[in-house]
């Protein structure tokens, strides 16, 4: 039997994304890059409790020529120093790119469960958009949607909903 782990959206999630006309996107550049407060934290939490936490993120400003890669690897290293993460699974594909790794796919997570040893049945993931929710899903994982309240299509049937990351770690250690 693998490892519980907890599969965790970046923006949205860990990160504070930009807010435009009511949608979510991702900081450009490392002067926008912030991390949540309470992130590093309710991560804390989840590691004391034994789980194992791996950020799956799109990222395809860098497919579409918006970000330099080496921008999001800086923006990765600070995450990394600041929140107590295990890895990072980054999809850096253009969403025409048809990639099984970009999410609504569940390719970046059981790439990751394997090279990591996770059972996804034992896992849960985290995000704040319908395509984190179908990836989570597809994956075999329990899911968490941060609800920050955008004007897209939101998640059919998320196991939880939730308004914060923080609120996401008292729900998932609720559960035992």
């Amino acid at each position: 039997m693998g490892s519980r782990a907890i599969f965790l959206d970046r923006d949205g999630v860990l990160v504070v994304p930009e807010f435009r006309d009511g949608r979510s996107f991702a900081p450009k550049s490392l002067a926008d890059f912030r991390i949540y407060d309470g992130a590093a934290g309710a991560a804390r939490r989840l590691k004391d409790a034994g789980y194992k936490l791996i950020v799956v993120t799109n990222q395809p400003d860098v497919g579409n020529g918006l970000v330099e890669k080496s921008t999001i690897e800086e923006m990765h290293r600070q995450l990394l120093e600041n929140v107590p993460v295990d890895a990072i699974e980054v999809c850096y594909h253009k969403q025409s790119d048809n990639c099984d790794c970009r999410k609504p796919r569940p390719g970046m997570l059981k790439r990751a469960a394997e090279r990591l040893q996770i059972d996804c049945h034992r896992s849960i993931m985290v995000g704040d958009r319908a395509s984190d929710v179908e990836a989570g899903r597809a994956a075999g994982c329990r899911t968490v949607f941060v609800d920050l309240k955008y004007r897209e299509t939101r998640p059919e049937r998320p196991d939880y909903v939730v308004t914060s990351f923080e609120e996401a770690a008292d729900v998932i250690l609720a559960m035992g």
